[in-house]
This record gives structure tokens, sequence and C-alpha cells, in this order.
């Protein structure tokens, strides 16, 4: 069992939990952590870089002079990569980078980044995550209190209009609902803010799993 302190955006601790390892798959598997960023770095690639190719261009096809006889070198058309305005020899395709795994790989990756970080003392959670209004310098105390100053990944259990307005503006700062986290954001940040109720959520998932 692992304890872990449960903080107000105050920054005073509030309560504590007990999180069993086996609810995040018992200990940190590395391949399938490795796999998963490689996967989350490969989705993010866009892909679209092309050039045009001798048969894309424009261009008659036409041979611009016979072979012999003219005192030239041999040339072939008026599209060949050796000439100015010819297509590319090597030319770029779009192409597909993206990657797949079976989401219950996705989700024992997802669990096994989580378990990792906890580990090493890097998850924060907090009760509760609420504002009246949007508002940027509200999250910023509360990360201030909490003394979270790197890079931070802020795990809410539903999307919350007010939090998500009051984040985005924020440097290094990113959120998502537990429903659309991933081993590669995970990994992506030094710390991670959890709500109470958003990794309760995770843990329960991870017992129903084991069953």
């Amino acid at each position: 069992m692992i304890d872990l302190a449960v903080y107000n955006i105050q920054g005073k601790e509030v309560e504590s939990l007990k999180i069993d390892k086996e609810a995040l798959g018992g200990s940190v598997r590395y391949p399938l952590l490795k796999q998963a960023i490689v996967l989350y770095h490969a989705n993010k690639r866009v892909g679209t870089a092309a050039n045009k190719g001798r048969g894309q261009v424009a261009g008659s096809t036409k041979k611009l002079y016979k072979q012999k006889g003219t005192g030239n070198a041999r040339v072939g058309n008026k599209r060949t990569g050796i000439r100015v305005g010819g297509g590319n020899i090597f030319a770029k395709s779009i192409r597909d980078f993206g990657k797949q795994m079976p989401k219950k790989q996705k989700k024992l990756a997802r669990n096994s980044a989580i378990l990792a970080k906890l580990l090493k003392n890097n998850i924060v959670v907090v009760d509760e995550l609420k504002f009246e209004k949007p508002r940027t310098r509200d999250f910023v105390n509360a990360l201030n209190n909490l003394k979270i100053e790197r890079s931070c990944l802020v795990a809410i259990n539903a999307v919350d209009e007010n939090v998500y307005k009051s984040i985005r503006n924020i440097p290094k700062v990113t959120i998502a609902p537990v429903s659309d986290l991933n081993a590669g954001e995970i990994c992506s940040c030094q710390k991670m803010l959890f709500t109470k109720e958003a990794l309760l959520s995770v843990l329960n998932q991870g017992m129903e799993n084991n069953n």
C-alpha cells in the first residue's frame, strides 16, 4: 500500500488515501511503457511533407532532341530531375506514421505510467478543482500552493469548462479527463495533478479489470 496525501487548493493536507499498487498493475511494465511512448510520438507526426516527382510536374514527355548526331550530351524529356523545373529524383510523398495498440495494452501502459509517477512522488492529489468563473490567476495560485513549479498534467474526472479555461493559457500545463489519459502524455510532464475523484476513478477501473 502507498499512502498519498490529499490537499485542498490552499495547499493544506485534508486527508490521505491508501493506494494498492495492484490497482495500477502491481509493477511498472517498462517495455510496454516504451512501446506506448513510441506510439504517442509517432501518432503526433503529421507526415504531410511532399515534393513533385517527374511524373507530377508539368511538361512534355517527348525526348528533347535525338540521341545522336547533334554534338550535345544525350538527354531525355523536360521532366527529368537533372533539369531546372524538372521533378525531384527521390520525391517525398505523404505518409502516415501512425501506430496502433490494443485497448487493454493502452490501459496497462497508462497505469504503469501513473504508477511510475507515484513511486517517484510526482503525483499530487487535490480534493477538488472548482472555480466560479474562468480565471488563470486562481489556478496559478493553486499550483504555487501545491508547490508545482514544473510541467504538469492535470487529470479531472469530467470536462469542466471553467477549469479548462483557467488552465489553457499557462505554459507547460495541460489538462485532460481521465478517459483521455495516455502513457505518452503522462511521461512528457514532470508532475501530475489529480482530483481525488479522478484518481479514484482510475483505481476503480484497475480493480475491476483485475477481477
